[in-house]
């Protein structure tokens, strides 16, 4: 049942704030919690939902794990990406992306 565990993934403010950073470029797990303010453990958790709902995919490197939409899930359910591209204006999202811009700026090593 993969549209009923797509869905229940897409339930969730945090988990919609995350795809809504995502959308822009690969972040690891630590660029995720310092955005957004979430905890390690609240993000791990989270980004967990999302991958075991095959919405993001990761890759380790070293000891970094990269985030990422997997965009073949986005073509196969279209109105993933439509949700992302026109349904962000509501403050929360468009101050996530403010922060994200803000934070590649001025990123140090997490």
């Amino acid at each position: 049942m993969e549209i009923v565990e797509l869905f229940k993934a897409l339930s969730d403010e945090s988990r919609i704030r995350i795809l809504n950073i995502l959308k822009n470029r690969t972040l690891f797990v630590c660029d995720i919690e310092n955005i957004l303010g979430l905890s390690q453990v609240n993000a791990s958790r989270h980004l967990s939902k999302l991958k075991n709902a095959n919405i993001i995919i990761s890759e380790k490197k070293s000891q970094w794990v990269y985030f990422n939409i997997n965009s073949d899930l986005i073509k196969k359910y279209s109105f993933i990406q439509n949700l992302l591209d026109n349904n962000m204006y509501e403050q929360i999202f468009t101050s996530d992306i403010e922060k994200l811009h803000t934070y590649l700026l001025n990123k140090t090593q997490c």
